[in-house]
């Protein structure tokens, strides 16, 4: 008969937990769907290379047709139009005549280069010719389709915001200065592995290795700073936190699947400012643009960072508080209290901790 009460404890614990599962499964089915369900162009700025009237005439025909999907412009010569791509400024550039050619930068991203090609083409075969296709940044060899990056951005999510369920959790009895060193050196290893990764194991870059192993630092540090520094604050849900950040927000408004001209507005929003956004970002212009863009997407990581530095700071302070608290409400051992209960409430906590750390890591690994 004695069991009842505990089973309905249990019970209630356990659908209390369940909340966050279902949480998960709202927050990333929402996410995902609304970025990437339904691509569509908006504002996918093109070029038409050339200055006389028929030029002219075929980038407003384009423009107007696209009813906002395509950004046409002219540019005076195919210079100015390679120029334009390599500084991610445009998407594409058609070059009219009896042998029209197109140019694009998939290292950009591959899904806006086909969207630009899908166009194009159709404008090629209504004026029964074949469209030369040349790529001025096309990606390494071991990355064709241009996404590995992405695939990259998420190893290194996983290992950063799994570390951070770790770290929160069975070392909430460190002092906040021993977490803070524990996520600094996490993030040092999830960065080499990453870089391993985009190097010698599957070659999804073929030069600036180093650059890229700065950039996997700065995410990855980042990410553990911010997520060590809210455990204190959330606690038991740390991790549905982190996850929104890092991988419902951070993965579908990261560019490295559909670019923000391809999304819904509110992740083309984030798109600006995110620090997915500016690792793969960042590894893009690294890599394939001559470190075009590089400085801005450096310092958004970098901000990011700071941001994780000053919640470090807080949840110290605010752990300093809490001691103060529960030690001045502790009773003192000659008031009645039996000696010992100090220790049996110390190691309570230590159990409440792991306990609480197991259950953190379960959720973590399970998504």
């Amino acid at each position: 008969m004695s069991s009842g009460p505990n089973t309905s404890g249990a019970l209630r614990h356990v659908l209390g937990h369940l909340l966050t599962p279902l949480l998960m499964c709202v927050g990333m089915g929402l996410a995902y769907l609304g970025a990437f369900h339904a691509p569509q162009p908006h504002d996918l700025r093109v070029d038409v290379v050339g200055s006389g009237p028929t030029t002219q005439v075929l980038a407003q025909t384009l423009h107007d047709k696209g009813a906002g999907a395509l950004d046409v412009r002219t540019v005076a010569d195919r210079d100015t139009a390679v120029s334009a791509l390599r500084e991610q400024r445009s998407f594409g550039a058609y070059i009219p005549g009896e042998k029209p050619e197109l140019l694009v930068a998939s290292g950009s991203s591959d899904t806006s280069a086909m969207a630009v090609e899908k166009v194009f083409t159709k404008v090629a075969a209504a004026q029964d010719a074949p469209l030369k296709v040349t790529d001025v940044a096309p990606t390494a060899s071991g990355d064709p389709t241009g996404q590995g990056v992405f695939f990259l951005l998420v190893a290194l999510s996983i290992g950063s915001y799994a570390s951070v369920a770790v770290i929160g959790g069975a070392g909430a009895v460190l002092p906040m200065r021993i977490r803070a060193l524990l996520a600094a050196g996490m993030s040092l290893v999830v960065s080499l592995i990453g870089t391993l990764f985009a190097g010698p194991v599957f070659h999804l870059v073929d030069q600036g290795l180093g650059g890229v192993w700065a950039t996997a630092w700065l995410y990855s540090a980042g990410i553990l700073a911010v997520g060590v520094g809210l455990h204190t604050f959330l606690r038991r849900w740390t991790t549905l936190g982190v996850m929104v950040l890092f991988v419902m927000l951070n993965f579908t408004s990261s560019g490295g699947i559909y670019r923000p001209e391809l999304q819904p507005g509110f992740f083309g929003a984030l798109h600006a400012f995110w620090n997915g956004a500016g690792f793969v970002e960042g590894v893009r212009g690294h890599v394939y643009f001559d470190g075009h863009g590089l400085g801005r997407n450096v310092l958004v990581l970098t901000l990011w960072l700071l941001a994780g530095a000053v919640l470090l700071v807080l949840a110290g302070l605010t752990e300093a508080r809490r001691r103060k608290t529960d030690a001045a409400a502790t009773v003192p051992t000659g008031s009645g209290t039996r000696p010992g209960n100090e220790v049996e409430a110390d190691t309570s906590t230590e159990a409440e901790a792991e306990a609480e750390a197991e259950e953190e890591m379960e959720e973590a690994i399970a998504v």
